[in-house]
């Protein structure tokens, strides 16, 4: 266990999720209309408002939706109507200047994840043949830095085996075609039980890093029971000689759909994982957080008001990014 002395200092939100469409029916009401209407220069805007805002790991849900790809495809002929002819390009192209990474949504191509929580969300053949295409298409971007699988485990005390047998296959498959860097953000975070056996399936896993998610957005947990939980993961991760991640959720439940919350709340949140975990990601900025006057605004009013709060909680700490370096 770490010392008290040994405890790291407050941590900034260094990553997000993102999406070209929410994957939820519902949820994404206050910025999916607005991200169907980007070109190629105005996601080239927003990403360079989110590294400027100090993201330097990007993370896309999801390449295709309801069976249409949002990018050129031979695999998935059917396409999104996006302003955009291939936004995914456009990411990437803005990532490589950014000198940020990216790692790609690789599942739930037909199907939403509401509801469908389980391997069953996307055809085993089909991830295949979307991965190579990837690869074959984007591999040469700089940022395309590696996979994100977004079945996402459920932890109840343990890892499914059979959650370990399918990240371990689907990761060994990534990495014959490239990049070879694997991400994946569990829920039922604070149910883990991290004895023995958990840290057994900690080296198990043949994934490079662990994002577990927070659960306070979704109200299924407590901050001091949050604080508990990384603690105890913090050990198991030491163990295991695995990094530790936490996956911060940005959001609050307005009915079906996202909101922003206060703030209070979000740094609450970090004060409780940045002791623990080597690197906190945020689901998600876009939607959540909008510059004052961006050209680029995607979600609801009030997400100005949660940018401004967090832009002034990182220049209280002294974590206010230096600036955006190029290549």
């Amino acid at each position: 266990m770490i010392k008290q002395s040994e405890v790291r200092p407050m941590k900034p939100i260094t990553g997000t999720w993102f999406d070209f469409y929410h994957c939820n029916p519902y949820e994404g009401d206050t910025w999916n209309a607005a991200t169907q209407q980007f070109t190629a220069h105005d996601w080239e805007l927003k990403l360079t408002e989110m590294a400027e805002a100090g993201m330097d790991t990007f993370v896309l849900l999801s390449v295709a939706l309801y069976g249409k790809a949002f990018y050129p495809s031979e695999v998935m002929p059917l396409r999104w109507d996006t302003v955009c002819p291939d936004p995914l390009e456009a990411v990437l192209a803005a990532g490589d200047k950014l000198n940020v990474s990216l790692y790609l949504g690789l599942g739930f191509f037909t199907t939403p994840i509401m509801g469908h929580l389980s391997m069953e969300g996307d055809y085993s053949r089909l991830r295949i043949d979307v991965a190579r295409e990837l690869s074959e298409k984007y591999g040469h971007h700089p940022s395309f830095a590696g996979w994100y699988f977004p079945v996402e485990a459920a932890i109840r005390d343990y890892f499914p085996d059979k959650y370990i047998a399918y990240a371990n296959e689907l990761a060994n498959l990534c990495r014959k075609h490239g990049p070879d860097k694997v991400l994946i953000a569990p829920y039922g975070t604070r149910t883990a039980k991290c004895d023995d056996r958990f840290v057994a399936q900690l080296r198990s896993l043949e994934v490079d890093y662990i994002a577990y998610q927070d659960e306070i957005g979704v109200n299924r947990t407590t901050h001091e029971e949050a604080k508990r939980t990384f603690a105890s993961l913090r050990e198991a991760h030491d163990r295991a000689g695995k990094p530790l991640w936490a996956d911060v959720e940005l959001f609050r439940f307005q009915g079906k759909v996202l909101y922003p919350p206060d703030f209070e709340r979000i740094e609450k949140q970090l004060e409780t994982v940045s002791p623990w975990v080597d690197k906190v990601l945020g689901y998600q900025y876009l939607g959540m957080m909008n510059k004052p006057g961006s050209p680029v605004h995607a979600g609801h009013e009030s997400s100005v008001k949660l940018y401004e709060d967090y832009m002034a909680f990182l220049e209280r700490h002294d974590l206010r990014p230096r600036g955006v370096q190029g290549r």
